[in-house]
């Protein structure tokens, strides 16, 4: 397990250091720098009439950042839709309940939310329907329904790295990987773990798959299995016989996986290798009061000149706490080992590239000289002109039957001009883009003038 730090593969955090230098934990406190009161760092007690977003109808059972625009955030709810925000750079002023576009497909709630690794504007919503829809969110269209693939209750569904396929964990007890695209199922375990409790399952970097869940017995489980041949896991392994259902938290950079159970007070960590055991457990942090949720800081918001490798956002019933994990280092130089170069907020493809079959890989930062976020341009929805839309020959894709029309002439003439304004507007955005990009260009320019 241990290697040597001069070797050119990447030592395993465990061995970093000796074995006092696992990742440590703190809460974070102080006060807050001027410069930070409407970021993460602000603390206290929020107003009760501090301003909300307040669209849906019915309770949100899941959100998600995405990935690519760090004002953006999809939520789905017990509404049976799915909602697309846009929140202000300098945050809310007044509650916000006017969504960017509002995503309507699914018949029953929408639990799950999850936006595409690397491709713009992708999105994908699964619900109590049992259904898929992964969405164009730039058209608010539905372009890939899999409802036909799961028999019973969704748990969770993950991207892959490239998101070329998706993992899900099912009630039925079984671990699909599938092909969105092509609409297939590429590998399936029956039974990946035999207890009637949930399970959950994540893509690993590597490819392999990642689960939680329980045993016949009640007793908490993880597994590793690889996807070309699931009828046997490369590792398994008991815990304890808690109820609370494990929460994987993964990250690529360092192959650490963080198990969060719901209602545990404790969060243990494990790094993936590929040596036996292949799942290494290296410690456990322990606090007094449970966790209802947690939530997990993307990597270019860690403070790297810490040698902070991951932060949580513990949700108690009436406050939310943060957690740092930090590997303890004497020197005060950039870590290059601890922070390999990591995913940006460019998105490599966008939306119309990815639904046409193409892949790639996330688009790599350094952090070296810590994350200077750039000006995120505005999420803008396009609605397709129904009159202009080409059957599709895929009928799975046909969620909205529209009877055909026939144009008359007036409608012609209004085609015509929409087509100019289309025209116009992909012409300004253009001008803005080249101008967001200069801004950041010059902004970099000052914070390397500033340090």
């Amino acid at each position: 397990m241990c290697h040597a730090l001069g070797t050119k593969r990447r030592p395993s955090i465990s061995s970093l250091g000796g074995p006092d230098r696992k990742p440590s934990c703190k809460r974070q406190e102080g006060n807050i720098p001027p410069a930070n009161r409407n970021g993460v760092g602000q603390t206290g007690r929020i107003d009760k009439s501090y301003p909300t977003v307040c669209g849906h109808t019915g309770p949100v059972l899941d959100i998600d950042w995405c990935p690519h625009n760090d004002q953006v955030i999809a939520s789905g709810s017990e509404d049976c839709t799915v909602m697309v925000w846009q929140i202000p750079e300098n945050g809310l002023t007044l509650s916000l309940t006017e969504p960017v576009v509002i995503l309507e497909g699914h018949s029953k709630r929408v639990g799950i939310v999850a936006w595409h690794p690397t491709a713009r504007n992708v999105l994908l919503s699964a619900g109590c329907d049992n259904a898929i829809i992964i969405w164009n969110v730039g058209t608010g269209e539905a372009l890939i329904n899999l409802d036909d693939m799961h028999s019973d209750m969704i748990y969770n569904v993950s991207w892959n790295r490239n998101g070329s396929l998706i993992c899900t964990a099912s009630k039925d007890k079984k671990v699909r990987v599938i092909d969105p695209r092509k609409q297939e199922i590429v590998a399936e375990k029956e039974k990946a773990h035999e207890g009637a409790r949930p399970m959950r399952a994540i893509f690993l970097a590597d490819g392999n798959v990642f689960t939680t869940g329980f045993s016949r017995m009640s007793e908490r489980q993880l597994a590793l299995w690889n996807p070309k041949n699931m009828q046997e896991p490369i590792a398994l392994h008991e815990m304890d016989t808690s109820n609370g259902v494990l929460l994987p938290f993964y990250d690529p950079d360092t192959s650490i996986i963080y198990l969060c159970g719901k209602g545990d007070s404790s969060i243990r960590y494990f790094e993936i290798t590929d040596e036996s055991p292949y799942v290494h457990y290296l410690n456990t942090f322990s606090s007094k009061e449970p966790q209802r949720g947690m939530g997990y800081m993307p990597k270019r918001g860690l403070d790297v000149n810490k040698c902070e490798i991951a932060r949580f956002f513990k949700l108690h019933e009436r406050k939310c706490e943060p957690i740092i994990m930090t590997v303890p280092r004497k020197s005060d130089l950039f870590q290059d080992d601890l922070y390999p170069d990591t995913a940006g907020p460019e998105a490599a493809l966008e939306a119309e590239e990815w639904f046409e079959g193409k892949n790639a890989d996330p688009v790599l930062i350094s952090l070296k000289h810590g994350y200077i976020p750039g000006k995120n341009r505005d999420l803008k929805v396009v609605k397709k002109n129904i009159l202009d839309s080409k059957p599709t020959a895929n009928k799975k894709c046909d969620l909205i039957n529209i009877p055909k029309k026939t144009p008359d002439t007036a409608s012609v003439q209004n085609e015509a001009k929409l087509d100019e304004i289309l025209k116009e507007i992909k012409s300004i955005k253009d001008t803005i883009c080249n101008q967001d990009e200069r801004i950041s260009k010059l902004e970099q320019q000052m914070a390397k003038i500033a340090a």
